[in-house]
């Protein structure tokens, strides 16, 4: 779900909280060393997405935060901001010259250079945190 979080809207994040859980207080954002990445230039995105990029040439700029039971990957378009909110259990993650994020139908591929690299420690803990939620639902018993 894509949301156009320009200004402060209650609805929306109520919507955000009931989506990907609430945010990690600031305690728990401290001992995990921050859960929100540094910003990002997007290289690709899919064609469902294309509305949310700018159409001049300019730079598309991305960050993610973490959230209890998902990612909100923020999308600047201009003076716009759209929030992509994606549960973990929709969350794909590629590795694949950058990174490629996957769900819902879309994705959003970042470009791989020195602010990618920079983010190598919180795409970790993004990965971590996705398996920790999915060993709450495993049923297998293992």
């Amino acid at each position: 779900m894509i949301l156009n979080t320009t200004h402060f809207n209650k609805e929306y994040k109520q919507l955000l909280n009931d989506l990907v859980g609430m945010p990690f207080s600031f305690l728990e954002a401290f001992k995990m060393k921050g859960v929100g990445s540094k910003r990002m230039i997007i290289e690709d995105v899919s064609p469902n997405l294309q509305l949310y990029m700018n159409l001049v040439s300019d730079i598309n700029y991305a960050n993610i935060e973490l959230r209890k039971n998902g990612v909100l990957i923020f999308i600047n378009k201009g003076l716009q901001n759209f929030t992509w909110a994606i549960p973990y259990y929709q969350l794909v993650i590629y590795k694949t010259n950058g990174a490629s994020i996957h769900a819902q139908g879309r994705y959003i591929h970042f470009k791989n250079n020195k602010t990618f690299k920079e983010n190598k420690s919180f795409f970790t803990k993004m990965l971590d945190e996705k398996i920790r939620y999915d060993e709450k639902y495993n049923f297998l018993g293992v």
